[in-house]
């Protein structure tokens, strides 16, 4: 068997499934003692769910990540009581758990228009607080995209994904039923010497035109976005989905792959992703791998061996790129290990963020606070 190809290396993936949010309840407004007037209250801060929305979009349209509602309006001669202070609404996707600071959660997201309040507005004065207003809360909240799974397996239907999946878990992968989502994967669980265990989505299979919704393409594509890496699977030997449709080599089924996930949403392609190069135990496979390889290398250079609208944007770069047979269990023991390393590295970066954001936070206090 051949071993690992450790082909190309990317940076962590710039799909954004969590974030990080400063939010601040408005002020109320200040009464006025000798007429008796009431401050307005100040704005709350909401969270919204919205289909239109990808958590990066937000990140991208508010790069400080802070969010304030408006003050309440003070008391005056001609309006004894203040106007309430506007709400601050930050739309978020559907299938997002919000979970406050010190980790408990607040509350979940899974319909299009489900709200959830994040931050309190303060008080207006009145006569029971000597009229003068209190502050809005302030919070630092997270939006974590809710998941189905760590990995989730991209594949033709006939590159072995579920024979993979079962030879990996060693038993039977489970139906899974979720809130935010009609669709029922199968999930696999890979069992490690240490106890830890990480969970593998087999989704339906995808089919070329998936993101024009035929078939179960759409829904499938729609929740590729929940699991943390992808795990593309084709076969050495190529394949032909039927006898009208034309024969594909592995090469092509990646782009093909990789293009469809890049119509439906682009993000998508920026997720960690490894490669699994299945069938290994077929005729002439070695051969048909080594020539892979020197393809995925130099995808540039192979382009012509594919019709324009199947060249994606940005070709697929790959952690790891690992040959195994399912049917054998060649080369399962070497994914496993390869797919712990790629997410204990990911795990790794994100705690070094989140350490980061909260010493800026703590600093930023300490600033403001004398």
């Amino acid at each position: 068997m051949v071993q690992l190809s450790r082909i190309l290396f990317r940076k962590y993936g710039n799909f954004v499934d969590n974030l990080r949010l400063y939010v601040r309840g408005g002020s109320g407004g200040m009464g006025l003692p000798r007429l008796g007037g009431h401050g307005g209250k100040g704005g709350d801060v909401w969270v919204v769910a919205s289909k239109k929305v990808t958590l990066k979009k937000v990140m991208d349209k508010y790069p400080q990540k802070r969010f304030m509602a408006g003050a309440g309006a003070n008391s005056s001669a001609r309006a004894l009581k203040g106007d309430r202070g506007e709400d601050k609404e930050i739309f978020a996707p559907v299938g997002v758990t919000v979970t406050a600071d010190d980790g408990k959660i607040v509350g979940d997201l899974n319909a299009e228009g489900d709200r959830l309040k994040v931050a309190k507005g303060g008080y207006g004065g009145s006569f029971h607080s000597a009229f003068e207003p209190t502050k809005g809360q302030i919070k630092q909240i997270r939006l974590d995209l809710k998941l189905i799974a760590d990995l989730g397996l991209v594949g033709y239907p006939n590159a072995g994904k579920s024979s993979l999946l079962t030879a990996m878990s060693n038993a039977t992968p489970q139906i899974a039923d979720y809130a935010f989502t009609t669709l029922r994967p199968e999930i696999g669980k890979l069992m490690y010497k240490d106890y830890k265990q990480i969970s593998v989505a087999d989704l339906p299979g995808l089919i070329e035109g998936a993101h024009l919704n035929k078939g179960m393409g759409h829904k499938f594509l729609k929740h590729v976005e929940r699991t943390k890496q992808l795990l593309f699977v084709v076969d050495v030997s190529g394949f032909q989905l039927a006898s009208k449709t034309p024969f594909r080599s592995a090469f092509e089924a990646i782009q093909l792959l990789t293009k469809e996930l890049e119509l439906f949403k682009e993000e998508l392609v920026l997720k960690p992703a490894l490669l699994v190069v299945n069938k290994m135990d077929l005729p002439d496979a070695e051969d048909r791998f080594s020539e892979l390889k020197e393809q995925l290398q130099n995808p540039e250079e192979f382009s012509h061996l594919l019709d324009d609208d199947m060249i994606p944007k940005n070709y697929m770069t790959f952690r790891h790129v690992v040959p195994v047979s399912a049917l054998t269990g060649s080369g399962i023991d070497h994914l496993k290990s390869c797919i712990r390393e790629s997410l204990d590295e990911d795990a790794a970066m994100e705690n070094k963020e989140v350490h980061q954001q909260r010493l800026q936070t703590l600093k930023h206090n300490s600033h403001t606070s004398i």
